[in-house]
Order: C-alpha cells, then structure tokens, then sequence
C-alpha cells in the first residue's frame, strides 16, 4: 500500500479543503498535513464509502470527505471496486 495527496474536507464544517497526504500501511489510515499527524485508524475501525465528490471516510462519530489525487489506485488498495465502475 502507499501514500496519496489529497484534500480534506470535515461533514458539516465550513471552511476550505486542507492539503493532506494518506498513508495506507500495515492495515492502517493515516492522515498527516505539514504540521503534523491529524488521523490514524486502522481500517477495521473505520467505514469507507466511495463517491462522485471524494470518499467518504466514518470513523469516532465524525464524517471526513477525501479528494484523493489518485482515487483509482486508493480505491484498489482499499478494495472500494464500486468508484471504478461509477468513474467509467
């Protein structure tokens, strides 16, 4: 598994997307930004959901929407299949 620039967006709060890199390594979500690490989950402990603006990513009770650059390969390694065939 690797890493993915994206953008990150939190359900429901105003402001613009934040600049974030995702690390999917050993079972594991990270999110880090230039400050530092703001996310880590494994994945067993999260929901992840594939959609036309982003995935939609559950976990302790809050709702994050990653744009992630390259969302075909995050979708493989997560094995979220149902984003390939809404890309086409």
């Amino acid at each position: 598994m690797g890493s993915f620039e994206a953008r990150l967006r939190v359900i429901g709060q105003s402001g613009f997307p934040l600049p974030v890199v995702v690390d999917l390594t050993d079972e594991q979500l990270t999110v880090t930004t230039d400050s530092g690490r703001i996310a880590d989950w494994t994945l067993a402990e999260i929901d992840i959901s594939a959609r036309a603006d982003g995935f939609l990513i559950e976990a302790e009770g809050e709702e994050v929407l990653l744009n992630v650059t390259d969302s075909n390969r995050f979708a493989v390694e997560l094995g979220v299949v149902d984003f390939l065939s809404k890309a086409r």
